[in-house]
């Protein structure tokens, strides 16, 4: 028997339509990975870019400058509140210290500017409440500066025995009678550092307390030599000599409100 001759054609279309249907599934994939791969490296080549890098960058700085603004308008509000609350301290404190003061006929006004209904000056409150506002913050200021934070007795019951000490002091000043006014001065000097050392005992405290003292007792000279106002008996130029105590003892009152004031300000650590 012959054997069937097989035909050119069989070969020829069995041949490439196996190829095909082999090739078929492979090439599909090797063009979705060729894709896969060219998307990735776009991709990478975009995040990559320096227009991207510097979007990025550009990001962080304004989320600081958004922080550091808002932690600069709190501290703003913030000093703006205690100068508040300080210059409406000092003006009361200056109303009823004055009036004590001029009920026992040791600050004598002209007649002209006798105008308020507590018998004072019209300037004097707003000028004791402006003086309390700049000292009640520069005492925290000078704290955190120093790195010495003060943590005697942080508490406003302690403050408010300070504040009627020192009205105690004033009121001593205008009532008690000495021999002389050198003798009530030493009296009132070491009432006065007796209020110091209950209230405060800080190095910073002592010193911004004589500063205050001295820069207050000059502009008071200077007053009086204008003829503003004047004292009665005067044994120290144109003042009283026991002055310089009250403003010293004044100055580390105001000074413990306003470091009450501050207590939610972050302060330094102290290094010893």
């Amino acid at each position: 028997m012959e054997k069937p001759v097989p035909r050119l054609e069989d070969h020829t279309w069995g041949c490439s339509c196996a190829a095909g249907r082999r090739n078929k599934a492979p090439l599909g994939e090797t063009a979705s990975g060729l894709a896969a791969k060219v998307g990735e490296m776009l991709s990478s080549s975009v995040s990559n870019s320096p227009l991207t890098l510097m979007a990025q960058g550009g990001q962080k700085p304004r989320g600081s400058r958004l922080s550091s603004s808002s932690s600069s308008l709190n501290l703003s509000r913030d000093v703006l509140q205690r100068s508040l609350v300080l210059f409406f301290v000092g003006t009361f404190l200056a109303l009823v210290l004055n009036l004590l003061q001029i009920q026992r006929n040791v600050t004598l006004f002209p007649e002209e500017v006798m105008t308020t209904i507590f018998s004072s000056a019209w300037w004097v409150p707003p000028c004791c409440g402006t003086a309390a506002a700049v000292v009640g913050l520069l005492y925290p200021c000078i704290d955190s500066h120093l790195g010495e934070p003060h943590k005697f007795q942080r508490e406003w019951a302690s403050v408010m025995r300070c504040i009627a000490v020192f009205v105690g002091i004033n009121h001593a000043s205008a009532k008690l009678d000495f021999a002389n006014n050198i003798q009530l001065s030493l009296t009132l000097a070491a009432l006065s550092l007796g209020l110091w050392w209950m209230f405060d005992r800080s190095r910073s405290g002592l010193g911004l307390g004589i500063t205050i003292a001295f820069l207050a007792t000059l502009i008071t000279q200077f007053l009086v030599y204008n003829g503003v106002y004047q004292y009665t008996s005067p044994d120290f130029l144109y003042i009283r000599s026991w002055l310089p105590c009250i403003f010293f003892s004044g100055g580390v009152t105001v000074g413990n409100i306003g470091r009450q004031l501050a207590m939610g300000v972050p302060e330094k650590p102290h290094s010893d």
